[in-house]
């Protein structure tokens, strides 16, 4: 029997695994829309710059230049750039600074792309958080109501129900750090200390080594 487009529309829009990829998706196509084409072309060229055959190809060029500068001379030709090369390195130099800066322009937007899934991470476990509180609020809410089961008192249940504030749990993960910090500094002193009394100790048997022998 054959389905028909609606059941399969709507068994498609059902999906949850479908509906994901497509915001997924939808997302990647908005964000490559909001570039312009100078970042476009950069990010090509970046692309382009990071395969193997842009490695091999720097390597034939240096090589090929080393070559022909080093034995121009048997050929009767004159040199152009005599060893250590210094218009290799020159050239050289220059090609790093530029790849450097096309890799670094592609780097900030690729971060800046991170940073919104961290946020869209953040937001979509902040609501999971909370639809999973609602829930346990109201299979509580459930039991209490129903007399065939036998009503009693679930902290860890109460616990869960409250959602955490993130300001919260930012602020004691600030004291938390802090202390840390504070008490790997003070485990630091004593082992300074440590060692400055071992110092102290070896440096006074050596004199008194010193002193015997004389």
């Amino acid at each position: 029997m054959p389905v028909s487009q609606n059941s399969t529309s709507a068994a498609q829009t059902a999906d949850p695994i479908s509906q994901n990829i497509d915001a997924v998706v939808a997302m990647h196509a908005l964000a490559e829309q909001q570039v312009d084409p100078h970042q476009r072309g950069v990010e090509s060229l970046t692309s382009w710059l990071g395969r193997p055959q842009f490695f091999y190809g720097i390597l034939v060029g240096v090589s090929v230049w080393m070559i022909f500068n080093t034995f121009a001379f048997r050929l009767g030709l004159r040199e152009r750039d005599e060893p250590p090369f210094f218009w290799l390195q020159g050239i050289v130099g220059l090609c790093a600074l530029l790849m450097t800066t096309v890799v670094l322009i592609t780097q900030n937007r690729q971060g800046k792309l991170a940073e919104r899934r961290e946020q869209l991470d953040l937001q979509m476990s902040l609501l999971t958080e909370q639809r999973t509180a609602k829930i346990i609020d109201l299979l509580e809410e459930l039991r209490r109501d129903m007399p065939t089961v036998h009503n009693r008192v679930d902290l860890e249940a109460q616990a869960l129900i409250k959602t955490v504030d993130p300001q919260e749990v930012l602020a004691a993960l600030e004291i938390k750090l802090e202390e840390t910090m504070e008490t790997t500094a003070a485990a630091q002193i004593v082992t300074d200390e440590i060692d400055e009394a071992a110092i102290e100790t070896e440096q006074r048997v050596i004199q008194a080594k010193q002193e015997k022998g004389e």
